[in-house]
């Protein structure tokens, strides 16, 4: 059935004007032209200003804060389910702004941005630049850099492993896992457009498998298949017309052609539907193609098209004289800059409102295992808790550390150091009364170092690690490690952080409650917003009377620095 929205939404004819006065839902002056796409969190937009500035709006144009960049930016902006936004400088600085508008970190790529970062799961972050891509967590520790002999010529895209997908000059195709692990695959010509889908497999426990969907100029689609490596791509399709753009969802993806026709594929290739949409290829702009639970949207700077998943079109918006493509928040009004340095919302009639955020944290909760640490290659070593053996392990990992050199070493020495603060009683099972028989320094050095790796996906083991430790100052040290990573996927640990606060609490020691002060008050600074409500509660209870006195002192610093952004 065709559902086409009751309006369209036309500019008037003369230079830098605004849509008719009557059709948008907001207007708010920006002092500058929007540079790229906007980018939706929750209730709020940000937008990159040609001024150098990162401004924020409330989804109803409220302004909320204006973070200046002192130097300019390039038109590149991504924001992290938790409300992040990252930005890049034109000397070759990546900037991080947490959803208060304060910045978090910054690094220097050794180049300017060539497209927008790629977020991973776990919160890491994939920074390219014309011949490198560059690997940081959530908290701004560099894990790895990988560099390529030729340029990149495209990307990168997501890939549903939790990597990122590549195309260079060279013809490769190149996938990246979360710990630089580099795949390549040969082709005639480098891909112009890459995207992961998961194929239906039923050798996986799973029940699928991930697989990439490589899409040439020539029009000819390839299947590239990361557990055969060596394998060559295979043709699966081919186009009328050369791809604009293409996004993965689950075992499918959306295609769009210059000519505006919509395709959804299959992981095989087949064509499920096409559609016709507004977008027709030319010099007036860019386009983004969004696929998410409510269906796929074409965006561009003359409009708009939203079809559902099963090929329906929803509706059409027209625009004019926009400085950029638009924006589609979870409520369904599209957002954008004019040309006349005013950004504009107007409200689709029958778009669906969705809660995104929530459908992402439940995505990335699935992601993460709580309470099992798979065993390290020392585990079964007779000298496993020689302090001599243990601090030499514990030195080289903090050698690589500091030269941002995790990479492919990170799964190896994220068991080693949770085997590490855990005490020594490996296999799970031990006897509950076992005695840990690392000493405490070294646990309370693996769990420092646990932090400054930093991968988000540690923050529900040392919540669950926190809640059940009972030294005080191991317990303490996994409470600041938390606060260290700034990551907190459903707010585990802020919940871990509460039931310790509360009095009455048998567990409570002063040591602990410090830093569970200190840590939830960076926790808020880092995680921003998504974290106020639950981490406002916890300092308010370590503030009360019936709380040590340099526990209170310490709860109220922390709610006093978070002052200005509440």
């Amino acid at each position: 059935m065709l559902s086409i929205c009751s309006w369209q939404l036309f500019a008037q004819a003369h230079e830098g004007a605004a849509p008719e006065s009557n059709s948008y839902f907001w207007r708010q002056a920006v002092g500058g032209a929007v540079m790229g796409q906007p980018a939706v969190h929750g209730q709020s937009v940000t937008m990159v200003l040609d001024g150098g500035n990162l401004r924020a709006h409330s989804i109803s144009g409220r302004p909320l804060w204006n973070f200046s960049a002192r130097g300019r930016l390039s038109p590149f902006l991504t924001r992290s389910r938790d409300g992040v936004s990252y930005i890049g400088r034109t000397n070759g600085t990546l900037i991080a702004v947490n959803g208060s508008g304060r910045e978090i970190w910054r690094a220097n790529l050794g180049g300017e941005l060539s497209a927008a970062p790629v977020l991973g799961r776990d919160g890491r972050v994939f920074a390219p630049t014309a011949r490198r891509v560059a690997c940081f967590t959530a908290s701004g520790t560099l894990l790895w850099r990988r560099d390529f002999d030729s340029g990149i010529v495209a990307g990168p895209w997501p890939d549903q492993s939790g990597g990122a997908l590549l195309a260079l000059e060279s013809g490769c195709a190149v996938r990246i896992d979360p710990f630089g692990n580099v795949t390549r695959w040969g082709m005639p010509s480098a891909p112009s457009i890459m995207v992961s889908v998961m194929r239906p497999d039923s050798g996986s426990l799973a029940g699928e498998s991930p697989a990439i969907i490589a899409l040439r100029q020539c029009g000819e689609v390839s299947l590239l298949d990361p557990s055969r490596p060596c394998a060559e791509p295979a043709g699966i399709a081919r186009l009328s017309a050369a791809p604009v753009a293409a996004v993965g969802r689950g075992d499918r993806a959306a295609v769009l052609l210059p000519c505006g026709q919509t395709l959804m594929l299959s992981s095989g290739g087949e064509v499920l539907w096409s559609g016709s949409s507004h977008f027709r290829a030319g010099p007036a702009g860019g386009v983004s193609l969004v696929y998410d639970v409510r269906g796929v949207y074409v965006l561009s700077q003359d409009g708009a098209t939203g079809f559902s998943e099963s090929g329906e079109i929803l509706w059409l918006a027209g625009l004019r004289n926009v400085s950029g493509i638009p924006a589609l928040c979870a409520s369904g009004a599209l957002l954008a800059g004019g040309q006349n340095w005013i950004f504009y919302s107007w409200r689709l009639e029958g778009a669906a409102s969705v809660d995104m955020e929530a459908q992402g944290r439940r995505a990335e909760e699935a992601y993460v295992v709580v309470g099992y640490v798979s065993p390290s290659a020392f585990a079964g070593s007779p000298l496993r808790l020689s302090e001599n053996m243990v601090r030499r392990e514990l030195d080289a990992i903090q050698r690589a550390i500091a030269q941002g050199n995790v990479g492919e070493n990170e799964p190896e020495w994220i068991s080693f150091l949770k085997e590490t603060a855990q005490g020594g009683m490996w296999p799970p099972g031990s006897p509950p009364n076992a005695q840990p028989r690392a000493s405490v320094a070294s646990r309370v050095r693996a769990l420092q170092l646990l932090s400054r790796i930093g991968s988000g996906s540690n923050v529900p083991w040392l919540a669950h690690f926190f809640g059940r430790e009972p030294n005080p100052a191991v317990r303490a040290a996994a409470a600041l490690a938390i606060g260290g990573i700034g990551f907190d996927p459903g707010g585990r640990a802020l919940g871990e952080f509460a039931a310790a606060a509360t009095p009455g609490n048998p567990g409570r020691d002063e040591q602990v409650l410090l830093s569970v002060a200190a840590a939830t008050g960076a926790l808020c600074r880092v995680y921003g917003p998504a974290a106020y409500e639950q981490g406002v509660r916890v300092l308010v209870m370590l503030s009360g009377a019936n709380q040590p006195l340099s526990v209170q002192r310490q709860a109220r610093l922390e709610l006093e620095s978070l002052m200005p952004a509440l």
